[in-house]
This record gives C-alpha cells, sequence and structure tokens, in this order.
C-alpha cells in the first residue's frame, strides 16, 4: 500500500516513508491510497482476541512493510502491563442502558494519547531502518495538553532520536505542565510558546515546510518527524480503538454484530474523531460520529454550515487539550469527501493560510451531513456534566469526557437517537483536579500535584500512580519563547 499526499496525489511513499517523514513536504498529511476493509467475518474473529492482537490485526491491514512479526513485538511492548494499568487496555464501562465511556487514559501518562504514542516511537525507528536512514530524527511536538507528555514518554532516551515540544505557555492544566517539564531523558527538550496552541502548531508547520532548514539539518545529520497526529503512524493506531470497543460490546451481550453504534468523541485537532471515520469506512457498523467541542466551537459550527473560519476570539477553558481554532487533520477528511481532489483540498488549506476562512463544496456538506452530527458545552455546562454523572452514577470524569458527554445527552434531546453510544474518554479526571473538584461541590484548597489527594478523598475514586508520582517533583524546564524564535529553538537543540 502506497501512501499520498492530500495536496499532491502523485507524490507517492512507502507507509514506512509517510510515518518517519511525518509531513509531506509540500505540506500536506499522508493519507493511504485505498482505504483496506474489514474482511468478512472479521468482526467474529476480532471478537475473540484481545486488545494487542486486535491491534496487529488492523495496523497490519495499513502496513504492508512491516511483518506480522514486527508488529506483535511492537504492540507487545506498547501495551505492557508496565505502562497500562489494566490488561483490557482500553475498557469499555457501562453507564446505562445504552450509554458506555471508552476509557483511554490507563496509559503511563492518563491520557488517550498513549494509545498511539507508546506505539509511535516502535514504528518510526523501523522506519528509519527499512529506509536505510543513516540520519538521526528529532521529533517535533506541538502540544495542547496531552499529546507532549505522552510523546515525551515515548521517545525519552530512544537510541538515535531527540524530541523536542512545544506548549502553550498559559493554555495547560497544572498537573499536564508539569508533567511535561519534569521530563527525565537526555534527549528531550520541553518549551513554552508565548500564545496559544495554534501558535505552537503553525510553527511546527513552518518549520516542517521550510526547505533551507530541511538541508541545513540535513548536513547536521538530521532528519524531522512529527509526533502531532499529522503523522499517519500516530493516526493508526486511534483506528484500533473503535474497532476494539465495538467487539467489546459485543461480547458484553449489549449488541449484536452487525448493530449500529454511535460515538461521541471530544475533539479540537480533529485527530481522534477522524480515526472513528476511518473505522467506519473499513466497515465498522457506526451510525453517528458526534463532534464535541467546547466554547471554542470552530468544528462544531463547521460541521453545521460547512464553512470553517478561525476568525473568532480564541478561549482558554478547562477542557484545554481542545482549545484548538486549527484543526489539522480536517484536511485529511476534505480529501477523502472531495473525492481524492488534491487540488481543491489544497484550495481550501491555501485560504485558510492567508484569509481564515473557507466553505467547502455542496457535495462535501452533503456527505458530512450523512455522517457526523455536531455540538459544544462550555465550562459551567461542563461542571454540570461532572456533576450529574458523578452523582447519578458514580462516574467521575474528566472535563473533555464531560464535554462529550454534555453533547451527547443535547443530541439525544434534539434527535431522539436512542443508539447504543459510547463516549470517547480521554483523560484521567486526576489531570484537571481543580475543575473537577469545584464541579463536585468541593473547593480547592491549594494547585497541582497536592490536589490529587483531596480528589481522591472526596471522590473515593483510587487516583492513577503516574500522577500520585508527581508529588514533589520540580520542573527541568523553564523556558518561554515567542512563535518566531522556535526554528533557532530547534536549531540550537540539535547542534
Amino acid at each position: 500500500m502506497r501512501y499520498i499526499s492530500t495536496r499532491d496525489n502523485n507524490m507517492k511513499v512507502t507507509s514506512a516513508r509517510a510515518i518517519a517523514q511525518g509531513l509531506s513536504v509540500d505540506g500536506g498529511l499522508f493519507v493511504p491510497e485505498t482505504l483496506p476493509r474489514l474482511p468478512e467475518g472479521a468482526i467474529d474473529e476480532l471478537c475473540s482476541m484481545n486488545y494487542r492482537q486486535r491491534a496487529v490485526y488492523v495496523m497490519k491491514l495499513f502496513l504492508e512493510d512491516y511483518s506480522v512479526a514486527e508488529l506483535t513485538d511492537f504492540v507487545t511492548r506498547a501495551y505492557s502491563p508496565r505502562g497500562f494499568d489494566t490488561p483490557r487496555v482500553a475498557p469499555v464501562k457501562k453507564l446505562d442502558a445504552n450509554t458506555h465511556f471508552l476509557e483511554l487514559w490507563h496509559g503511563p501518562t492518563c491520557a488517550f494519547k498513549d494509545m498511539a504514542l507508546q506505539m509511535l516511537p516502535h514504528l518510526l525507528t523501523a522506519a528509519m531502518r527499512k529506509n536505510g536512514e543513516d540520519k538521526k530524527v528529532c521529533v517535533l511536538v506541538a502540544t495542547s495538553g496531552d499529546t507532549g507528555k505522552a510523546a515525551l514518554e515515548g521517545f525519552a532516551d530512544v537510541e538515535n532520536t531527540r524530541i523536542c515540544v512545544f506548549y502553550p505557555r498559559d493554555g495547560v492544566s497544572d498537573i499536564q505542565k508539569l508533567q511535561m517539564t519534569s521530563q527525565s531523558g537526555s534527549n528531550v527538550l520541553v518549551c513554552a510558546v508565548n500564545g496559544n496552541f495554534d501558535d505552537a502548531q503553525a510553527a511546527v508547520k513552518d518549520i516542517f515546510s521550510d526547505p533551507d532548514m530541511r538541508e541545513e539539518l540535513s548536513q547536521n545529520g538530521w532528519m524531522l518527524s512529527s509526533a502531532n497526529s499529522i503523522n499517519w503512524g500516530r493516526l493508526l493506531p486511534q483506528i484500533v480503538y473503535y474497532i476494539s470497543a465495538y467487539c467489546d460490546l459485543v461480547n458484553a451481550r449489549e449488541i449484536n454484530a452487525g448493530d449500529p453504534v454511535d460515538f461521541c468523541v471530544p475533539t479540537g485537532n480533529f485527530g481522534d474523531i477522524l480515526a472513528g471515520y476511518y473505522a467506519k469506512n473499513m466497515g465498522l457498523p457506526v451510525k453517528t460520529l458526534i463532534c464535541a467541542s467546547n466554547k471554542n466551537d470552530v468544528l462544531t459550527d463547521f460541521i453545521k454550515t460547512g464553512t470553517y473560519d478561525r476568525r473568532r476570539e480564541f478561549y482558554t477553558t478547562i477542557s484545554p487539550s481542545m482549545d484548538i481554532l486549527v484543526s489539522s487533520n480536517l484536511e485529511r477528511l476534505l480529501y477523502d469527501l472531495s473525492g481524492g481532489n488534491d487540488a481543491e483540498t489544497a484550495g481550501y488549506m491555501a485560504q485558510l493560510r492567508e484569509k481564515g476562512v473557507y466553505t467547502v463544496s455542496d457535495a462535501i456538506k452533503s456527505a458530512m451531513d450523512g455522517l457526523f452530527a455536531a455540538g459544544s458545552c462550555d465550562d459551567a455546562e461542563t461542571k454540570s456534566v461532572i456533576a450529574r454523572a458523578f452523582k447519578e452514577h458514580d462516574y467521575l470524569m474528566d472535563t473533555h469526557t464531560a464535554v462529550a458527554y454534555g453533547v451527547l445527552e443535547k443530541y439525544r434531546a434534539q434527535t431522539g437517537d436512542k443508539t447504543c453510544a459510547v463516549v470517547v474518554s480521554t483523560a484521567s479526571p486526576y489531570k484537571f483536579c481543580t475543575a473537577v473538584l469545584e464541579a463536585i461541590g468541593e473547593v480547592p484548597g491549594s494547585a497541582g500535584p497536592e490536589l490529587i489527594g483531596q480528589l481522591e478523598s472526596a471522590s473515593g475514586v483510587p487516583a492513577p500512580m503516574p500522577l500520585k508520582a508527581l508529588s514533589g517533583k520540580s520542573p527541568r524546564f523553564t523556558d518561554s519563547y515567542d512563535k518566531a524564535e522556535l526554528p533557532d529553538v530547534v536549531r540550537r537543540f540539535l547542534k
């Protein structure tokens, strides 16, 4: 299987090359030339497997230049009991008769990004070998909170790699910030950006798209890659957990094989819900993909109107990983829904870059209407959802999961849809202690990791050990930079 750029479908590379590069040199994103379908009987076969086996099965459909033996080894190491606190890896928890939560935060950094970023280092280092690459690789990451720590955890001290993470200085929670800035490892760098996530993301894309900088780094023995979901090797493992969740529902006799399921996904950069879209197109019986936004509701407006307009106020919310106005992975959806029209896709991206707004064709808007629903929750609604779920169901959720559950409730009230639904739960509530404590009626007594014990006492829900271990840690990295300074930061890091 070859991979092509969303902006030039004559640019074809192997999966190993796509994963090693991360981003196409024309600024486009790599996508499979053709999307594989689940073979007949695949759901029954997958139902008999555990999560690790399902991951090998699904990823092998996309990675022809990786062997089953390689993928089995990678999966065994990525989803080991040492890193994940449950043998189910991504368990599905039942809330009521037709509502379930897919918990993706049982890994080493307590966020859904672990599902992909524990796998990506293995895929990337193998890709370098397959490509005969003798250069070392620098992984650049822009993060709105969770990707940064998950990538640092995956790549720390990996041979022949360095990783540089940029996060918005005032746009992450205290726990998220300490997780990143206290990261150990001789090959890591963490920098605050004087701006929001979009500033950090734009800087990373500019660095990738600068041919002079690529050549300069190449002469010094370095190549760049990405751990953001613009990298296909990061997005692919996320497809697995949609298929696995469906199998778990079948095994639990909550549904029969072939029954439709809705997924409600909190998303800012569109990667998480895009993985669900690919799973649906592979043949998974998904009825509706419900896109959940916080007050930064650019995606909700886009899905409802067909116009993407980032020219709006940016809000810092209690669900910071969704505080994004430029959703990179939407480009992959536009490419697919345009029938693989690279010129049309590139045109939308140029309009977004130059004018800050674009409107898709009637054909794309019509296709979206049959696939997606969308809604949003502000901070007050998010806290209300946390309080209600805790009081009525004794279920404690984080601020991002609460956005999705709130949007699902609104969607059901508006449509009457009673389809079995899965809320994609993206982070432990202990990553956002202040907001969760306030939501359940407690007054936070301090800040940062000191609040973990308070939330544990107030809720009776055990805190994850990786977060409890933050107590007493001090930051290693304290520098902050303007967006324009970031290319020089990378240059200095790689000297």
